[in-house]
């Protein structure tokens, strides 16, 4: 199927276009629908190419993407090997829907797993960022797309390669700081201390002796070999004879933790004949993650077949297959709070809790069959009753998949101007969760619990094109017309039950109760009609134009069309005869492009009514239940896209003979009707129903130079260099503001914005929090109330001041690649970086309690708190009965998130050309790969490339990978 591409997926822009001849894309770019000389294309798009990341450890070939284009920010993946990290191209079009850009692969919307492509199998991902680009794939492009094209045969003779690599996963980030077991007894000592009444000398020795005697009921466990009431004397110093009685039980971290292996195998053949290419390919990957119980195989399959029979007459055929087996590290991956996170519970458990029970003598504590007991009794902060290590170990969540795609093409010449060309493509995914939950410590403790799973998506497009082109002189001209349908189905099945019959079974039948037991079957269905024009004068003057009308059968009747468009012009200065012959300007042009497109990803039948089974309708005093029915959403009949309004503008460059290159360009995207909750009258008994009230806009610069720094006969230096700035500002809302979480959306701010507590400080007269004073809130003689240099400040979090505290958008972002080849080495460094904007760090935030979770972990900043009148620190004083004060949401847990990634590094070594020759191959690599190496921040511990909102959770850390490889051509 030569290089084409095609439309739309769901929620991501991604093209994967297939190639029949290697120099096609020196020559052409891929855009929807067909392909355009590179010199003629109004758009803008960036490209990564296969030699970028064929050496590269990515289990998702959506990683690549990382750092290789300007405009495009990547949300870091999570440690669980096969995860997928978030893309966003140009900022954000939604503040409730879907931002991820649409998917096309090999021509076609891609609604499969992407996970499932094996990364060997790519030949290029291209990312299309401005209208001109995009609004061929109207109602799905709002969000930008990707094209991902797959390889196909382009050697004239058989070629084989194999490519084989081995490398270890560990922990990229490291933990936060924490206090240690000998310093935390002593914290908590004097947090439960200075709870209590200390006006004089005998209030203090009470309290003194207070503490003393109580912080071990309080912290449950004593790990030192002391008596209980003698760990901690009245002084608050840690009884200088208390030495910990078992040690090396106590790190939690490295008890789940490990350095996971990760093997890959890739072997593929292609080849083309005077009909014919063909390329197949076999890859199996097993890795595993840094933390126990982490683990994911994928084994893919593809062949890719285009032959032309006829001169008129050419057929494609490219199918891929992949299972998977994702072992998950019980819940770590998307849950940020359970009990049954392993990340969560290695951050936050105290360190002075073992993970098995032990005897008074620090002996380990066994159980009638000899075996170590785990250990549940821990302070009330420290997931007493859990075992996190355990149920790491005894439960299980596994999903397995099978992934199947196909697409085929038949492409007819009807004349030496006009082809037809039609396409068929149908993506099918099975997964299968199946969990099991021990019935011994957790959630299902002496019952036991297991669900199975099922879900099955489907998708299908046909799609039906004329092409036509035609020179006249120096006048160029191009059209397209075509028509595409789109299918998708979703398929659910899910059961629950508890009451485990006979151990190690996990299949339902062995359970007893049925807690749950669901299904559902969801279709979605678009019917779309598209053009295109493009014209130019000479290879100077361009113009492009197109139009596409959708159907989509998420709206009610009367709106379920909507129309998209854009205008794109270029003008190649370099072509001028002022230029034409300039002996240091090889190429400038200036390019522009307006135009709108949709969303509708994440509308789910919201204009519909539902109804729903309501089993026990009461029938009136002592008349029992009788089933029916009830209303259980107000459709929204007016409901439309969210529409997405583009303008670009760039200037293009290749200097003193190509040496240097690079494009500036501006962008501002606007959407309007913007999907936001309504409330509804009382009288409907329903809270709210969706409507398009609201808009915004995001606006920036991206700036891409490369340059060939030195070029000799045996050593060459490129470096490679992207920046881009991104602004959001809302501009309409439903209603003046509308608070979530530590933002606040109001007209004029930025969905980004933190609206938080203005922290003050700390009262160094008595180790308060203070917050500055809202004069809305003030009450004449309120005892909370205070004036610190001059300032009127509050120790009530509820009295205090809010505002906007700076947003989680970065100033400025990109990256840097340096690469240096001399004879057979290659060494490839990429640093990915940020400049300005917040994080807010929650989990930072929870290990700066001060005191009363007993026994949850403790920063070791806490170490500069608050302890005696006079003291200056921005950390309060430790007080059971002042955390609430103390920690509230606050600009006070805002950190810096610039940082500096050394995102990956590449050494690959090339065997010479005669040792080559003497083997009897084409070609011997090998190579040394770094992913994801170190991670530079304001503060240990913390990742800003987390969320794009800024926020951190206690997600699985990303992994770092360090590989040997083999590259081997014949």
């Amino acid at each position: 199927m030569s290089n084409k591409q095609v439309t739309v997926g769901t929620s991501n822009t991604l093209n994967v276009s297939l190639e029949s001849e290697a120099q096609i894309m020196n020559e052409v770019v891929v855009v929807a629908y067909g392909k355009v000389k590179k010199s003629s294309y109004t758009g803008s798009v960036s490209s990564v190419k296969a030699e970028q990341i064929e050496d590269r450890a990515l289990t998702n070939v959506l990683s690549g993407l990382d750092g290789a284009t300007s405009g495009v920010q990547i949300q870091s993946s999570a440690g669980q090997p096969g995860s997928a990290p978030a893309v966003r191209i140009r900022g954000f079009s939604s503040i409730n829907g879907s931002n991820t850009p649409l998917y096309i692969v090999d021509g076609v919307p891609f609604t499969g797993d992407i996970s499932s492509i094996n990364t060997t199998d790519v030949e290029s991902m291209s990312v299309l960022k401005d209208a001109a680009s995009t609004s061929l794939y109207g109602s799905k492009a709002a969000n930008g797309v990707i094209i991902i094209t797959t390889k196909i045969g382009k050697s004239k003779k058989d070629k084989f390669t194999l490519n084989v690599s081995q490398g270890l996963s560990t922990r990229s980030i490291p933990e936060y700081s924490r206090v240690s077991a000998q310093q935390y007894y002593p914290l908590t000592w004097e947090a439960v201390r200075n709870a209590q009444p200390m006006g004089n000398p005998t209030e203090i020795a009470a309290a003194n002796l207070f503490a003393t005697n109580n912080v071990k009921k309080l912290l449950v466990v004593n790990p030192f070999n002391v008596a209980d009431n003698n760990i901690v004397g009245v002084d608050g110093q840690l009884n200088p004879n208390a030495s910990l009685l078992y040690p090396n039980d106590l790190d939690w971290e490295k008890a789940l933790s490990r350095a996971g292996v990760r093997r890959s195998v890739d072997f593929s053949y292609q080849g083309r004949s005077e009909t014919s290419n063909y390329f197949v390919s076999l890859s199996n990957l097993n890795e595993e993650g840094n933390i126990i119980n982490s683990d994911y195989e994928r084994t893919t399959a593809r062949i890719n077949v285009t032959s032309k029979f006829k001169e008129w007459f050419k057929t494609g055929l490219n199918l891929s297959g992949a299972l998977t087996e994702s072992k998950q590290a019980v819940n770590g991956v998307t849950s940020s709070s359970s009990f049954v996170n392993p990340f969560r519970s290695i951050r936050y458990m105290g360190p002075i809790y073992p993970i098995f029970d032990h005897n008074a003598d620090g002996s380990y504590m066994l159980d009638d069959a000899g075996n170590k007991v785990y250990s549940t009794l821990r302070g009330e902060g420290a997931s007493t009753g859990r075992n996190i290590v355990y149920e790491t170990l005894n439960n299980k969540d596994v999903d397995r998949s099978i992934s199947l795609s196909a697409r085929t093409f038949a492409e007819f010449k009807i004349s030496k101007d006009l082809k037809f060309t039609t396409n068929y493509a149908i993506d099918k995914r099975s997964v299968n969760t199946s969990t099991y939950t021990n019935k011994v410590i957790g959630d299902a403790i002496g019952l036991g619990g297991a669900s199975k799973e099922d879900n099955v998506y489907t998708g299908v497009t046909f799609n039906q094109i004329f092409d036509y082109s035609k020179s006249f002189g120096s006048h160029n001209l191009t059209a397209l017309l075509g028509h595409e349908s789109f299918d998708y189905e979703t398929t659910y099945l899910d059961g629950t039950k508890r009451g485990q019959v006979v151990n190690n079974n996990d299949e339902l039948i062995n359970f007893t109760t049925v807690t749950n037991l669901t299904s559902y079957t969801r279709g979605y269905a678009t019917e779309s009609y598209f053009s295109r024009l493009g014209y130019d004068y000479d290879g100077k003057y361009l113009l492009s134009a197109s139009y596409r009308r959708d159907g989509s059968s998420k709206f009610a009747k009367d709106n379920r069309w909507g129309d998209f468009w854009s205008f794109g012009g270029a003008w190649n200065i370099s072509k001028e005869n002022f230029l034409v012959n300039s002996s240091w300007v090889n190429d400038l042009r200036i390019r522009g492009s307006f135009g709108e497109v949709g969303n509708d990803s994440h509308i789910d039948y919201d204009a519909l009514s539902y109804y729903v089974n309501q089993p026990t309708y009461s029938l009136g005093f002592d008349n029992g239940s009788a089933g029916g029915i009830l209303a259980d959403g107000i459709g929204a009949p007016n409901l439309k896209w969210e529409k997405n309004t583009q303008a670009d503008l760039a200037v293009e460059f290749a200097l003193f003979k190509n040496r240097f290159s690079g494009s500036v360009e501006y962008y501002n995207r606007k959407t309007d009707g913007l999907i936001f909750n309504v409330p509804n009258p009382l009288s409907l008994g329903l809270d709210d129903r969706v409507e398009n009230i609201g808009s915004m806009y995001n606006h920036g610069i991206e700036i891409s130079l490369n340059g060939a720094l030195v070029k000799t006969a045996d050593f060459s230096w490129d470096l490679n260099v992207n920046a881009s700035t991104i602004q959001n500002k809302i501009t309409s809302l439903p209603q003046k503001e509308i608070i979530n979480g530590s933002k606040k959306y109001s007209v004029g701010s930025s969905v980004f914005d933190y609206w938080l507590r203005d922290w003050y400080g700390v009262d160094s007269a008595d180790g308060y929090a203070l917050y500055t004073l809202d004069p809305n809130l003030s009450k004449p003689g309120a005892t909370d109330e205070r004036v610190v240099n001059g300032v009127n400040v509050t120790t009530n979090q509820n009295k205090a001041l809010y505002h906007y505290a700076g947003s989680a958008l970065p100033d400025l972002f990109g990256s840097f690649t340096n690469t240096f080849k001399y004879k057979g080495l290659e060494l490839s460094l990429m640093f990915t970086y940020q400049l300005g904007g917040k994080t807010y760090d929650t989990n930072y935030a929870a290990l700066m309690h001060t005191g009363n979770q007993y026994g949850s972990a403790l920063s070791t900043d806490i170490l500069n708190r608050w302890q005696k009148p006079g003291d200056v620190t921005d950390v309060p004083r430790l007080d059971i009965n002042r955390n609430t004060q103390s920690s509230a949401a606050s600009d006070r847990w805002l950190i810096d998130s610039d940082y500096l990634s050394f995102r990956q590094a590449n050494l690959a070594y090339n065997l010479p050309k005669n040792l080559v020759d003497k083997l009897g191959i084409d070609n011997m690599r090998f190579f040394v790969n770094g992913e994801n190496l170190i991670l530079f921040t304001k503060k240990k511990g913390m990742d800003p490339t987390q969320n794009f909102n800024g926020t951190t959770t206690n997600r699985f850390s990303p992994s770092r990978v360090v590989s040997l490889g083999l590259n081997l051509n014949f």
